[in-house]
């Protein structure tokens, strides 16, 4: 097979039973479902899932992967998504198809028909602006890292401010990059927000970007894309690599989870779909990337009006997030359906 190329033939996703029927842990389509979806350009793998799924997370679970294929998650453009049924089990098939030019645009053939796709054409699992936010969002620095990052110690003719093609001089430099990343250590965040005793890191702004003119101690770099004030003590660390993936095996996390999100985009309380969380629970709570958290609100706290007596109200589910990115103590997720407004300090826990 030709690097970069493959050759799509048959997907198939076992779909459950109709609507009224369950298998698989309450796994149920999606009332009043399509039989058929044609794939178009702007589709993503999980808004095709959500037409047939009532939880389209879930899709990895039931697909039916054709041996010939090197990835199940490859559907292009022109593919038509379809119900059918084998050994009496209801199943999405995925018919790559191909455009007569006889037969005029609006003409698809059905039945299967290979061909040579470059990867770059299949839809994504998840909208890449979607990813592209996340790696504009200001990221978060453990205290030790902080603390062990290294700092501006002066300025090019001891400027107060520093900007856009300014020398910096730097102490405690690694000399394995050759561009860093200027930051400044903002808001706390804690492991229990409201006791505000543990500090699980510090929101990190990104200030700008600098490369080494020289290493040494210190060591002198000029400032590039200043996008605020630079400030001797500000903090630098190596260049963000861009590698955030697109493609995600969404499940439920293996064990039990509980947390809360910690910080939401700067300037905000609320959040909405597709847009970037941090929760307050990472690799040492067994969190992976691609698990599903449900994000749930507390639920009022009621007066009963014949007792008296106070009545906290069952907690509302508000919303789904998948985890793109964990660490230690703390995790970024991606809110993937919200039916309300999801706010700072909401619990995440098992969908």
């Amino acid at each position: 097979m030709f690097k970069g190329y493959i050759l799509p033939s048959l997907l198939m996703l076992a779909l459950l039973m109709p609507p009224s029927v369950t298998i698989a842990d309450n796994l149920n389509l999606k009332e009043g479902h399509p039989d058929q979806h044609s794939v178009v350009n702007g589709d993503t793998l999980w808004d095709i899932s959500a037409k047939f799924l009532q939880d389209p997370w879930r899709w990895p679970e039931i697909w039916e992967v054709n041996p010939a294929l090197e990835n199940p998650h490859l559907i292009y453009p022109g593919d038509i998504i379809f119900l059918s049924y084998v050994d009496g089990k209801p199943v999405l098939k995925v018919n790559r198809s191909e455009t007569r030019i006889a037969g005029g645009p609006n003409t698809v053939i059905l039945s299967p028909y290979p061909r040579i796709s470059t990867l770059d054409h299949a839809i994504p699992m998840i909208p890449y602006d979607a990813i592209r936010q996340f790696l504009d969002h200001p990221f978060i620095m453990t205290p030790e890292e902080v603390e062990h990052a290294a700092y501006i110690t002066a300025s090019e003719e001891g400027r107060l401010i520093s900007g856009n093609d300014h020398k910096i001089y730097v102490r405690g430099l690694p000399n394995t990059y050759s561009e860093f990343d200027v930051i400044r250590p903002g808001t706390p965040y804690y492991n229990n927000p409201k006791r505000k005793k543990e500090i699980l890191g510090y929101e990190a702004i990104k200030l700008a970007t600098a490369k080494v003119e020289a290493f040494g101690d210190p060591a002198t770099l000029r400032i590039k894309h200043s996008a605020k004030e630079v400030l001797v003590g500000d903090r630098l660390v190596p260049s963000r690599q861009q590698d955030i993936s697109q493609n995600f095996n969404p499940k439920a996390p293996s064990k039990q989870v509980s947390g809360q999100i910690i910080s939401v985009p700067a300037g905000i309380t609320r959040v909405s779909q597709f847009q970037i969380a941090v929760v307050n629970i990472g690799t040492v709570d067994g969190l992976k990337t691609g698990n599903i958290l449900a994000v749930f609100q507390q639920g009022r706290e009621v007066r009963d009006p014949i007792t008296g007596q106070k009545v906290q109200l069952p907690d509302e589910r508000a919303g789904i997030m998948m985890v793109v990115r964990t660490l230690n103590r703390f995790s970024y997720a991606l809110i993937m359906e919200a039916s309300r407004d999801i706010r700072l300090y909401d619990m995440v826990r098992n969908p």
